[in-house]
């Protein structure tokens, strides 16, 4: 069953993760003041996952200069997220694991089976989701959604830092909102 799309200005679903440096990222509480950025990960096994986590890594300070908090979320459990989150030497980004697929495919997320070990020689999960890049305002509505069937070709956070500064400076409204008949 396939789920209705994610809308821009509507509230997205809810979600409640545990994070690595203890606690929970449960989305509406504490939210940052103009947006929180979540960025859905493959997961552990996944080596292009790793090197954007890095770059989010050292982009976070910029991020939250402008008020944005950020998270990484996979389904990985905490002893492999506790790994990547080492792997990236996160000390801003928190890093969420234990997202169930169910929640993953309601934020509109693809879902791929395990193809064994990948390149670094770590066994994919059974099944996992492929990525996502989400801006959610602090009313919880959806601003920006970029949603991938593949590992490749993601939005540059450096491109995402111009947009929020765009957004922010002209109170520029989410688009893509219209649902009518077309």
């Amino acid at each position: 069953m396939k789920p209705d799309p994610l809308m821009p200005r509507e509230v997205v679903p809810a979600l409640d993760v545990a994070v690595t440096a203890g606690g929970r990222y449960t989305s509406g509480q504490a939210p940052g003041a103009a947006f929180d950025l979540l960025v859905f990960y493959r997961g552990l096994h996944c080596p292009i996952c790793t090197k954007y986590l890095l770059e989010l890594e050292r982009l976070e300070p910029e991020f939250r200069q402008r008020g944005v908090q950020v998270i990484a979320i996979s389904s990985d459990d905490e002893n492999r997220a506790r790994q990547m989150a080492e792997k990236v030497k996160a000390s801003g980004v928190k890093f969420g694991y234990g997202l169930s697929l169910k929640t993953a495919r309601q934020w509109g997320l693809y879902i791929s089976t395990s193809r064994g070990k990948t390149s670094v020689g770590i066994d994919e999960p059974t099944l996992f989701s492929e990525p996502g890049v989400f801006l959610v305002r602090p009313d919880g509505t959806l601003y920006y959604a970029a949603v991938q069937t593949m590992p490749f070709a993601r939005p540059q956070f450096q491109d995402l830092l111009g947009a929020i500064d765009f957004a922010i400076a002209k109170d520029y409204p989410a688009r893509g909102e219209y649902a009518g008949e077309v």
